[in-house]
């Protein structure tokens, strides 16, 4: 029956392909979820619905959940559906180089270059302070130098607390402008802001070299705010790119969902190395090929002052580009605001929110202070680590060249994370919890026998050590929170979220540039492994796992808490593998039930499809104006249409049931007792 339903012409997505709708709605629609005693899914409606329902990449052809599978059959089930997985993206890969040699490097530019274009840019002028201070403090020493005679030490200070604050300001503010206006505006505003940020940077002057420094300070402090807001704005939109028609994926959400928005995320590596390697070649065509100092003021401005023109060449097309390329970037947001007859910021949601995710709000900002710490302490103070295993050489271009070694290392790190980041067996929150124990460990080592590990002796160890933390950053932490910092929230406040554990996240770095400037490097490892130590212990208590997870079936959750029904839920987004401990141990999972459930996203399927049919009809007759309709793109195939068209009756702003269907009462602004015999009202909707 599967493979039948599976070749219908127009509707032939592959199984679990279809999005499902996101639960019951909760507005003027009535809804009743038949009591497990009285009512029951046939065979006929679980093979015409398993596709939806079962999907085979989640589910064996007996309806088992994966996480519910013993562990040498979940072993052998997982094994075998990520081997076909990849057995099928090969032979698709196969077939576009057939067709096209330069294919496979399109789709990487379009589902990974260009979603996160910003972080590159992000990462290009955040880490180019780190690169270019040896330069400024080797040309002028009166004022970037350890004995300033000319600029003050609270501006020079500045320059680094400054852009961190700026960019806790963007994160804050703009992750409410995307749940606000939209995805979009935020994405327009983040890209006009970098834009001016880079013009400023570039042209930068002063009457001297304090007043420059002073004006160097505020333009990062600008350029911060929109290079903030593009953490929860790429996040958010890069997890939703794959809408259509307001839905999200379902198959390719569940098996590739972490490899999208860390493909997106790695550009922040490639927008280092690019930076790094700029500035090597700037360097040797304004010091007429010489790395070498002594350098002269004219050599640095040139070098400085184009590497920050040409990225906005970069950031000016981006602009272009999100405004005129992106047109539907906030549809899912927007057909989530309609669900909960929502039209500005959903308040509500947010207090929700809060009273049930406290928990994974304390795990997504926790671990991201954590890792910000380790992140950016190492990254904007990079030059003196790298100055004690690189012999303390005077040449700038020396630092450079180590520093580009460790940034291909961390890209290393990156690519890594992109492949095992969907693994059932390791994913999120195991990657999270072995790359903080692992930056713990590379940390912690040197830091009691500091001496021997900077001695000629032992300084190859140190070396491999300094390098193994980068590549375990991002092959965990810094990758993971990125991703968990929006994927474990529901749609409305995703973005609110992510800036808030982002900002949290920052505040770390904050700490880091603070303390850095009054201790030396070896107290600093002495202070940072246990950042890396607590950061695991956060993960382990606090963070749900959720891989494999279907984002759809996260919204469906949120539906039911949406409308204050939480315990009527008892579907996989509470199963024991996808809960925190904490979560577990306050009791969220025990209502997970597979049966009832099966019946009930039948029913909340029903409840979709009659929704389309009123409106429909509206249409139809006149009530509502065509171009004033949302109707969506039926994502549902033949049999099913035709199996609610028989067993259910549409009417005027309500359904009722034909003789051989579940038995729902007509009515719209009360709801029938749910599956446990609780009733509740329908009418819990957002401001």
């Amino acid at each position: 029956m599967r493979d039948i339903i599976r070749h219908h012409h127009h509707h032939d997505p592959g199984v679990g392909e279809i999005p499902v709708p996101h639960g019951p709605e909760t507005g003027d629609e009535h809804g009743h979820y038949p009591q497990q005693g009285n009512s029951t899914v046939e065979e006929h409606e679980r093979a015409i619905f398993a596709y939806l329902t079962h999907p085979d990449d989640s589910y064996t052809p007996e309806g088992t959940y994966w996480a519910d599978l013993p562990l040498s059959k979940r072993i052998s089930f997982v094994n075998k559906s990520q081997n076909e997985e990849a057995k099928s993206e090969l032979q698709s890969i196969g077939r576009m180089l057939k067709e096209d040699p330069l294919s496979p490097v399109s789709w990487y530019f379009r589902n990974a270059v260009l979603p996160g274009a910003g972080l590159g840019l992000e990462g290009y002028v955040l880490f180019s302070i780190g690169n270019i201070e040896p330069l400024f403090a080797a040309t002028w020493p009166e004022c970037w130098g350890k004995h300033r005679t000319v600029c003050s030490d609270n501006w020079i200070a500045s320059v680094t607390y400054l852009e961190v604050i700026g960019i806790m300001a963007g994160q804050l503010f703009v992750g409410v402008i995307g749940d606000w206006i939209g995805r979009r505006w935020g994405l327009i505003q983040d890209a006009a802001i970098m834009w001016v940020g880079l013009l400023m940077l570039t042209a930068g002057w002063g009457l001297n070299l304090n007043g420059w420094v002073i004006c160097y300070a505020f333009s990062l402090f600008f350029y911060g705010i929109g290079v903030g807001g593009e953490y929860p704005i790429t996040a958010t939109s890069s997890m939703e790119n794959a809408v259509s028609a307001g839905k999200l994926s379902t198959r390719e959400d569940r098996l590739h969902r972490g490899r999208k928005v860390t493909l997106a995320f790695m550009m922040q590596g490639w927008g280092q190395f690019v930076n790094q390697a700029l500035l090597i070649v700037l360097l040797l065509i304004f010091h007429h090929g010489d790395g070498d100092p002594p350098y002269s003021a004219t050599t640095v401005q040139w070098t400085f002052r184009v590497s920050f023109a040409l990225p906005a060449i970069g950031t000016l097309w981006l602009l272009y580009h999100r405004i005129y390329k992106m047109p539907n970037a906030s549809r899912q947001l927007a057909a989530a605001k309609k669900k909960s007859h929502v039209t500005g910021y959903d308040v509500e949601s947010l207090k929700l929110t809060c009273n049930y995710f406290g928990g994974r709000l304390l795990a997504t900002a926790g671990t991201w202070f954590c890792n910000d710490v380790f992140f950016y302490g190492n990254k904007l103070f990079q030059a003196q680590f790298i100055a004690v295993i690189s012999g303390n050489s005077k040449s700038v271009m020396v630092g450079w060249v180590w520093n580009l070694l460790n940034v291909i290392v961390s890209l290393v790190g990156y690519y890594c994370a992109s492949l095992l980041i969907d693994n059932k067996f390791y994913g999120r929150k195991m990657m999270q919890q072995v790359g903080f124990f692992m930056c713990f460990l590379m940390f912690v080592i040197p830091a009691f026998k500091y001496d021997y590990y900077t001695s000629p002796a032992g300084v190859h160890a140190f070396q491999a050590m300094y390098f193994l933390s980068s590549f375990f950053n991002q092959f965990g932490p810094n990758s993971v929170t990125f991703l968990v910092a929006g994927e474990v929230f529901p749609t409305p406040i995703r973005a609110s979220a992510h800036g808030f554990s982002a900002c949290i996240g920052k505040s770390g770095a904050l700490l880091a540039s603070v303390l850095y400037n009054y201790i030396d490097t070896q107290t600093k490892f002495y202070v940072v492994p246990w950042f890396g130590l607590l950061g695991m212990l956060l993960t382990w208590l606090f963070l749900p796992d959720t891989t494999g997870l279907d984002l759809k079936e996260q919204e469906r959750r949120w539906t039911y808490i949406r409308a204050g029904r939480d315990k009527d839920y008892h579907g996989i987004a509470i199963h024991p593998a996808h809960l925190s401990l904490w979560e577990r141990l306050m009791g969220v999972g025990k209502a997970y039930d597979p049966e009832l459930d099966t019946t009930q996203k039948i029913q909340d399927m029903r409840e979709e499809w009659a929704g389309k049919e009123r409106q429909r009809r509206q249409v139809e007759v006149g009530d509502v104006p065509s171009d004033e309709a949302t109707l969506e793109e039926d994502e549902f195939n033949e049999e099913i249409n035709h199996y609610f068209k028989r067993t259910t009756c549409v009417k005027e702003g309500l359904f009722v049931p034909q003789p051989d269907g579940p038995s729902v009462a007509s009515g719209s602004n009360t709801r029938e007792k749910s599956a446990n015999g609780e009733s509740s009202s329908s009418e819990k909707g957002g401001r």
